[in-house]
């Protein structure tokens, strides 16, 4: 026969770990419990996404006001179509708003950053933003930055100090003091 404690104790540890599941099922849909709320398509276009994927967040001060819903390639001109699917509350945006693809942190996810402009006009459904900022490619910089310059030491490129012609201290220029 078991006793009660072993029996309870199997018990609290089931119901913990269902409670970590249910924590866990919700952390992976971003508290969006399927409903499909209210949104509305901006669409915005960019040589580089970098690393920005579907479902990405879409920011405005750091507030999350939105998700990217499609990344598409233009065969015409080979840029990329970001779709952003902008929650209704937030439906007033100026038609200068600025969109950036950025990184949360060194090398956090990708999230689409807005800027509102102050344009009167609105964007509307489906309206795109003109004014964007591509990915900037870390590792790109990186090599940019490490193999620069070619093979000249920076002493090299400094130029000689002109030599003083006087030596004497009365010509160097002082403070008067009244």
């Amino acid at each position: 026969m078991r006793g009660p404690r072993l029996e309870f104790a199997v018990g609290a540890f089931l119901l913990l770990a269902l409670a970590s599941l249910l924590v866990l099922a919700l952390a992976s849909t971003n508290n969006k419990w399927g409903f499909g709320g209210h949104s509305y398509p901006l669409k915005a276009r960019f040589s580089t996404i970098g690393q920005l994927r579907v479902s990405a967040p879409v920011k405005i001060g750091g507030v999350v006001v939105g998700q990217v819903s499609d990344v598409s390639l233009d065969p015409q001109k080979f840029d990329s179509i970001v779709t952003l699917s902008i929650d209704e509350r937030y439906k007033d945006l100026p038609s200068d708003t600025s969109a950036g693809i950025f990184t949360a942190g060194l090398l956090g996810e990708s999230y689409v950053g807005l800027s509102p402009g102050g344009d009167i006009e609105t964007l509307k459904p489906g309206d795109e933003i003109t004014l964007t900022q591509s990915a900037v490619d870390l590792m790109q910089l990186v090599g940019k930055y490490m193999f620069a310059g070619g093979g000249t030491p920076a002493a090299a490129n400094a130029k000689p100090a002109a030599a003083s012609t006087s030596s004497t201290p009365s010509d160097a220029p002082t403070e008067q003091t009244p």
